[in-house]
């Protein structure tokens, strides 16, 4: 879901063209690559010619083809799409099996991606995204996304399923830079897990690693994961800290990921493995290996979204908001999806100065998150013990019209 760069100072200039330019990277996947056309080219050196190292890129307007046809409050969904790899959870008494769970619902999300180099829609002030999933088993599953802020961009989001005693909050705050011949982006900000039917756990915490998009001067443009997240259970002294590993420039190997999961000071087991691939468990104790999951055999079993037809959306609706961008990104037609890009970000301005103009410069309030002191950011709704209830609730707190 997302990519990294190395340091420029990694890399050994070179003009594109040479033979070893034009191969596909070893190690890793064709759709991680993406190739530029003449035009493309040009337009990203015009760009680049205007960036320094170590340069924040919040404010810089990347063009078009390097857009993935969807918003970033959307694209968070993906660590939804295998909820059979944490749902019942909470049934395993052994603390470590409900720990192990979480994490498999988490690195699991990671595989689904664009073709090739590509950035979701930067959400603009107020835009949110809905959807609900229907699971085979008759159970449900709610989501909601906002853009709680934009300078800095904080997008703020929350998963329920009552039936199956789970729920997921968090935040994510994205900053860019470029690095020379890369960009990164740093994914502040975190995923927290709440096994509905084991209250005692309390939260499960969850942060991101980092992404880059190497080679945007020479070489293929590759996107990587890098760095390290970490995962713990405060109530149960759990935690992990994963290395996503970036591929050094003459060894090593691609979307790696290596980890270790320890109850206090104790070791209890590895991860290790591609996140692309095939990540599996081994246990210290019993030298046991298992297979967390595997993209090649489970990768396609995504549990699909429901989303209102687009004109049945409200106007600061993801998809409704972007529809012009996504059709001219789909035909790529990069005119007009520049065009319709700039006619998203005007208004966002427009409604800025009009709150500006009136006073109410810092008036805007979030439709369904709310900021606590400690800077998280949690959903509107108190929810009711029963579970039909609760289901009820939630649909009724995100669907209806405001």
């Amino acid at each position: 879901m997302m990519g990294l760069f190395n340091q420029a100072s990694s890399k050994v200039h070179r003009p594109r063209g040479t033979s070893m330019e034009d191969k596909i990277p070893e190690d890793t996947d064709p759709d991680d690559t993406s190739i530029l056309d003449e035009d493309e080219g040009s337009i990203i050196s015009s760009l680049i010619s205007q960036l320094r190292v170590g340069m924040d890129l919040s404010k810089v307007t990347f063009p078009t083809f390097v857009l993935e046809p969807r918003s970033m409050l959307e694209r968070i969904t993906d660590f939804m799409s295998h909820p059979d790899l944490i749902f019942g959870a909470e049934k395993y008494d052994d603390a470590e099996e409900r720990f192990i769970r979480v994490l498999q619902y988490y690195l699991a999300g990671w595989h689904i991606k664009p073709k090739g180099v590509k950035k979701p829609y930067n959400p603009v002030l107020g835009e949110f995204f809905r959807c609900r999933y229907d699971y085979p088993d008759g159970t449900q599953g709610f989501y909601v996304a906002e853009q709680v802020s934009h300078h800095p961009p904080v997008s703020a989001f929350f998963y329920i399923s009552p039936e199956n005693k789970v729920r997921i909050v968090g935040e994510l705050r994205p900053k860019s830079k470029f690095l020379g011949n890369s960009v990164s982006t740093t994914m502040e900000g975190e995923n927290r897990v709440y096994l509905m039917g084991r209250p005692d756990d309390g939260e499960y915490v969850i942060s991101m690693p980092n992404m880059y998009a190497r080679g945007i001067l020479w070489g293929k443009m590759v996107l990587e994961l890098g760095d390290s997240c970490t995962a713990r259970n405060d109530r149960n002294a759990l935690n992990a800290d994963i290395q996503f590993k970036t591929r050094g420039y003459f060894s090593g190997t691609y979307n790696a990921i290596a980890g270790r999961i320890r109850r206090g000071s104790t070791d209890a087991g590895e991860l290790l493995g591609k996140w692309s691939s095939v990540m599996e468990y081994k246990s210290i104790k019993t030298s046991e290996k298992r297979v967390l999951f595997d993209v090649s055999k489970d990768g396609a079993k995504i549990a699909p979204k429901w989303v209102a037809p687009e004109d049945e959306q409200e106007p600061n609706e993801s998809r409704r908001l972007w529809a012009k961008l996504t059709q001219a990104i789909l035909a790529k037609d990069m005119e007009a999806a520049t065009e319709a890009k700039t006619a998203v970000e005007e208004e966002q301005r427009e409604q800025r100065r009009r709150r500006e103009e009136t006073g109410d410069g810092d008036a805007f309030v979030p439709r369904f998150f709310e900021k606590q002191r400690d800077g998280r950011w949690l959903p509107k709704i108190a929810l009711p013990d029963d579970t039909q209830e609760a289901v009820e609730a939630v649909k009724t707190w995100i669907w209806s019209p405001q």
